[in-house]
């Protein structure tokens, strides 16, 4: 019965993250107007924005104009749904729950920015680097600890977008990656940094070779690396008991 709330609970936030994600890089505020469809502009009525479902009886399409609405929505409530609903498990009503929750919410939003736009907010990167400050005093984990990941996060990232741009003589890592990376370092500590740029990077490799076996010749698909990275947090976050202990740095 809980599981069964708290997965609820996850799929309303999911709602509000879509919102974010329409209205941070369209410069919108988050609070106000109230969702409205993309095509018609017409408020969107509450018994039409519930969760999953309402996309389910409209069959994908706006009641007004009957333009399509993204698949993003509904996959993006049922991943936030999921994540809820997974947090609940590891760490029960507690302080965790709640903290974790918004970073793994914030890295959704990033994420899902990133692969429309390839661009990283700062208005959610840095600030999400001062959250991480303060969560590592609210857990108990230290200050310096917090301090010590964002700068060997940010700092490691940085290094790798040197030496790519000082040997292939163009850039190949934005500053959005490596502030996100630093806020992932701020929050999970140094120790996360190795096997989460790992994890980034491996699965970065294998979407990339299926890119390049699929793409048009002549024709070059970015593929934006944040959410490889907020893929590679989330695994440390929800597995790092269970991760290969070469990956883990004493």
């Amino acid at each position: 019965m809980m599981g069964a709330f708290f997965f609820l609970l996850g799929l309303a936030i999911g709602s509000f993250l879509n919102v974010c994600i329409y209205r941070i890089p369209r410069g919108i505020s988050i609070v106000k107007p109230l969702s409205f469809c993309p095509g018609c502009r017409k408020p969107i009525r509450f018994y039409d924005n519930i969760p999953i479902i309402s996309y389910i009886f409209l069959k994908g399409r706006c009641r007004y104009c009957g333009n399509l609405i993204s698949i993003q929505y509904p996959l993006v409530e049922l991943i936030s749904g999921l994540f809820s609903l997974i947090l609940f498990y590891k760490y029960g009503i507690k302080l965790e729950y709640v903290i974790y929750l918004v970073f793994i919410s914030s890295l959704i939003v990033i994420s899902v920015i990133d692969i429309h736009y390839q661009i990283i907010p700062d208005i959610i990167s840095i600030p999400g680097m001062i959250a991480g400050l303060l969560v590592s005093l609210f857990l108990g984990k230290g200050l310096f600890n917090a301090i010590a990941g964002l700068v060997l996060g940010g700092g490691s990232l940085l290094f790798v977008a040197w030496i790519y741009s000082f040997i292939a003589g163009k850039e190949g890592m934005g500053g959005g990656d490596i502030k996100l990376m630093g806020m992932i370092g701020a929050w999970l500590g140094p120790k996360s940094i190795f096997p989460v740029v790992m994890l980034a990077s491996f699965s970065g490799i294998i979407v990339g070779i299926i890119f390049l076996i699929g793409k048009n010749k002549g024709k070059e698909t970015p593929i934006p690396f944040g959410p490889f990275l907020s893929l590679g947090a989330i695994c440390y976050l929800l597995l790092q008991d269970v991760l290969p202990p070469q990956l883990i740095i004493p």
